[in-house]
């Protein structure tokens, strides 16, 4: 599994999901391509994985947070939003991080290129 927050900016398409007014806390939940995706607001710095917990396909983005991993509301396995590092069982394979920019007040998720 590649984390695209690893990738060259000109491997990527970035989109335009929003604007960047979430409050310390708050989620945007979407889907681009298919791919359901949440973006967190963390303390004015903006993270996004994949909404979908690994181990089961269950939904990630309602669980709960702390610090910086998000508790899978079912099973409870744990992911770094800010890596997608799955860091507590029953997940052990990551899910995907994307990168996030704010340009003049929007959000812009980064998605890399079909090659």
């Amino acid at each position: 599994m590649i984390n695209n927050h690893l990738l060259d900016d000109s491997n990527l398409v970035f989109y335009e999901v929003g604007t960047a007014d979430l409050q310390n806390g708050e989620r945007l939940f979407l889907e681009i391509d298919g791919a359901p995706i949440v973006i967190f607001n963390i303390a004015g710095t903006y993270f996004a994985i994949g909404d979908i917990c690994t181990h089961d396909d269950g939904p990630l983005g309602d669980g709960l947070l702390e610090d910086h991993n998000i508790v899978c509301p079912r099973h409870g396995g744990e992911f770094d939003i800010r890596t997608g590092k799955a860091v507590q069982m029953p997940a052990v394979v990551d899910t995907p991080a994307y990168p996030v920019k704010l340009v003049e007040g929007k959000i812009f998720l980064g998605i890399p290129k079909n090659t």
